[in-house]
C-alpha cells in the first residue's frame, strides 16, 4: 500500500505562487477586492449609518494587502527589471481604487510577469543592492517571509496606532 505525502495542503498552495506572475496576480486581485470590501464597510458607515465595525474591520484587512501588494510589487519590479516608469505605475496602482487587477493584466499583456524568480541558481550573481537583498528573499524564502512579515507587521501596527487616513494631517 503506498503513502500518501504528508505535505501540508498550505505548500501545495504555496506552490502555485512559485512565480512573479502567479503571486502577482493574486495579490493584484485580492488588494482590489479589499479595496470593494473598504468601500462596502464605508458606505455602511456613512450613507446607511448601521455601523463603523465594517469599517474597522474591512480597513485593516485591505491595509494590509495593500502593504502586500507594495512589498511585492517592489520585488517584481526589481526581479523582472521594470523601468522606472513602470515600477512606479505599480505602486501607484494600489493607491487609485480597483486599478491594481488592470495594472497587472497590462503588465502580464506586455510580457513583463514572465519567467521565474531570479537568482534561484546559485551561479546567478546579484549586480547592486536592491538585486542582492532580492537574491537573499530568494535563496532564504522561509526567513525572508518571516521577516517582510515582521517588517509588515511593525508598519501596519504603527498605522493602526495613527489611525485612519483621514485623521492623519487633521
Amino acid at each position: 500500500m503506498e503513502r500518501q505525502s504528508a505535505t501540508p495542503a498550505i505548500f501545495d498552495r504555496l506552490k502555485a505562487m512559485n512565480t512573479p506572475k502567479s503571486l502577482y496576480g493574486k495579490l493584484a486581485l485580492a488588494e482590489m477586492v479589499t479595496w470593494a470590501l473598504l468601500l462596502l464597510g464605508l458606505a455602511l458607515k456613512y450613507i446607511f449609518k448601521v455601523t463603523e465595525m465594517a469599517t474597522t474591520i474591512f480597513g485593516g484587512i485591505h491595509g494590509f494587502t495593500f502593504l502586500c501588494y507594495v512589498a511585492t510589487t517592489i520585488l517584481v519590479w526589481i526581479n523582472q527589471g521594470w523601468s522606472a516608469g513602470r515600477g512606479v505605475a505599480g505602486l501607484a496602482s494600489s493607491i487609485i481604487p480597483f486599478m491594481t487587477y488592470p495594472f497587472e493584466q497590462n503588465s502580464l499583456k506586455a510580457g513583463l510577469l514572465e519567467g521565474s524568480w531570479r537568482f534561484t541558481d546559485p551561479q546567478e550573481q546579484p549586480k547592486g543592492l536592491f538585486e542582492w537583498i532580492l537574491a537573499m528573499i530568494i535563496r532564504r524564502p522561509f526567513l525572508s517571509a518571516m521577516a517582510i512579515l515582521v517588517v509588515l507587521v511593525v508598519v501596519f501596527s504603527l498605522l493602526l496606532m495613527a489611525g485612519p487616513p483621514t485623521q492623519w494631517f487633521s
